[in-house]
């Protein structure tokens, strides 16, 4: 069973670590990320296509959720999902499989927060964790009249994200 850590965090919020979702390689999908999961659910027969299999939609708004709730709480109030980077399929998901996602906060603008996002899969009756897919996801704080807001200082609480 593998254990999780809270992750380190650049220094500069607009320099992005290195390895990021981009850079993936084979051998580096058996290994979760490291930090709490921001999502934990499992896919249920109502969320498949009438193949049987998990809808990919369904994984994608798994990974918006997850990555909406750390922007949320980044920003401390709402904010709304502008981009989504290329998203591949690298492994299926089958019902009853518990789905994890983990949201890294990777870059800190005036109004925007980028996140990459990492779905896994366990087997319901397994320990062994599969990657899914990942997709880098682009969020902006807005008021209460719907238009971009600077989001809340910086300060040691908001960084775990």
């Amino acid at each position: 069973m593998t254990t999780h850590n809270t992750p380190a965090i650049a220094k500069d919020r607009n320099i992005e670590p290195a390895a990021q979702a981009s850079d993936a390689t084979a051998s580096d999908t058996d290994t979760p990320p490291i930090g709490e999961p921001a999502i934990r659910t499992i896919a249920m027969p109502a969320d498949t296509n009438p193949a049987g299999d998990i809808f990919g939609g369904w994984l994608l708004a798994q990974m918006d959720m997850a990555a909406g709730n750390a922007a949320s709480r980044l920003s401390r109030g709402r904010c709304a999902t502008v981009a989504v980077e290329a998203m591949s399929f690298l492994s299926p998901v089958k019902v009853g499989d518990e789905v994890t996602v983990w949201a890294p906060l990777v870059k800190r603008g005036r109004s925007s927060m980028t996140f990459d996002v990492e779905a896994w899969r366990r087997p319901r009756t397994g320990e062994c964790q599969t990657r899914v897919t990942r997709a880098r996801f682009t969020f902006v704080a807005l008021d209460e009249a719907g238009r971009s807001r600077q989001l809340p200082a910086d300060d040691a609480g908001a960084t775990w994200i």
